[in-house]
């Protein structure tokens, strides 16, 4: 380790170099992503096993994202008053068992219970592994984040992968939770020794002796901002590009899935390239022109509603997106009077508030409209990306 720097000096001595950490900090984003995929994967095994209608289901599946956006404002003040390093010690085992109680759920109020304290520690994971991330890029002295986020992209494909290969072994989910469980758990035994001490991402920040439910900062909260309309994108891609492939373009039966999977492979492509881009171009321009990606993007597909026109649409925001929350969050992370866990909590919450609500706006819109004029709404939301972005400092 070079001790000439000012990087290395705040690094515990254990540490061989800034790369080891940040492989470290690497293979937790893509555990929390693993994680998420394997349960993502199992879901219409585990709704067919409890005989769940589609309407108890989805009020089911409502109890994770409600304790996410519930525990981000505790998650924050955990991490702030014991360190990021610390929390995930508690929160990635924690999280890993709660994955295993899903396996276990017989019925509907079980996996309700079990998904609510899974939304928790995953909340819990997602503030301390991003606050790692922050400490990183604040090492490195360059922009990093993206590809983290880029890690927990190519999870999503490898839980699917490996959750695919167990259905078709006809493994139970709880069996393949386990395994995934002891993936997890052999990643943190051999890399949390790696990671960032609390005191190496500490700062005086004046936000961290603040009154609980203080008035957030106005920055931060534009920063959200930016995150919400990002998020709700995603939520869109998420959850209605296989419906749209379905009914508006009316793609065959093998190629409906085409649309979803585009969009995740310019997503995770374009993580990777962002941080490059960043130096290249600077913050704010990159993100004015994601925002202008996603509009396009979705209005193309609305526009041109045909196979390859939609395909090439949902690649685009793909690529919109992918840069979007990294930059957000590393510009929380640097807020000079506002401690990062506070930091990313407040902008969490804001942008959390995308995946809530971006989805069921697309089906409320689309019972009065169509599902088409509901994706040109969505649309919209890139626009307001690229017009909010020039009005906050931290992204110039």
């Amino acid at each position: 380790m070079n001790t000439n720097t000012a990087a290395s000096k705040t690094l515990n001595p254990k540490y061989p170099d800034k790369r080891r950490i940040r492989i470290a900090i690497s293979l937790f984003y893509f555990s929390m992503g693993f994680c998420f995929a394997s349960w993502a994967s199992r879901i219409p095994e585990i709704k067919a096993a409890l005989n769940l209608s589609d309407a108890a289901f989805g009020t089911i599946l409502f109890a994770l994202p409600v304790a996410q956006f519930l525990m981000m404002t505790f998650s924050g003040k955990l991490v702030t008053r014991f360190g990021s390093r610390k929390v995930i010690l508690f929160a990635v085992p924690g999280y890993t068992l709660c994955l295993t109680n899903l396996g276990l759920a017989t019925h509907g109020w079980q996996l309700a219970i079990g998904l609510f304290l899974f939304g928790i520690f995953g909340n819990m994971c997602n503030i301390s592994i991003n606050t790692q991330g922050v400490a990183a890029e604040k090492i490195y002295k360059r922009p990093i984040m993206a590809a983290f986020h880029g890690g927990w992209s190519i999870a999503g494909f490898t839980g699917a992968l490996v959750g695919l290969t167990m259905m078709n072994l006809k493994i139970q989910p709880y069996i393949h939770f386990l395994v995934v469980v002891a993936i997890i758990s052999i990643i943190l035994v051999l890399n949390w020794g790696k990671l960032i001490t609390g005191k190496a991402v500490q700062t005086k920040a004046a936000g961290t002796n603040k009154k609980f439910f203080a008035k957030p900062d106005s920055g931060l909260v534009q920063l959200g901002i930016i995150g919400f309309c990002s998020m709700a994108s995603e939520g869109a891609m998420f959850d209605w590009s296989g419906i749209y492939f379905k009914d508006v373009v009316q793609a065959p039966h093998a190629l409906i899935i085409l649309g979803y999977t585009s969009f995740m492979i310019t997503m995770a492509a374009g993580r990777f390239m962002a941080d490059r881009l960043v130096l290249k171009f600077g913050r704010m321009h990159l993100l004015q022109v994601s925002g202008v990606l996603i509009s396009s993007g979705l209005l193309i597909s609305v526009l041109f509603p045909y196979l390859v026109a939609s395909t090439i649409a949902f690649m685009m925001v793909g690529l919109g997106v992918s840069s979007i929350v990294p930059s957000v969050y590393s510009a929380a992370g640097r807020h000079a009077t506002i401690a990062p866990g506070i930091a990313l909590a407040t902008v969490s919450s804001v942008s959390y508030l995308g995946f809530l609500m971006g989805p069921p706006l697309i089906g409320y819109i689309s019972a009065a409209a169509g599902l088409r004029y509901s994706f040109a709404v969505i649309g919209i939301f890139g626009f307001c990306i690229t017009l909010l972005v020039s009005r906050i400092k931290a992204m110039h």
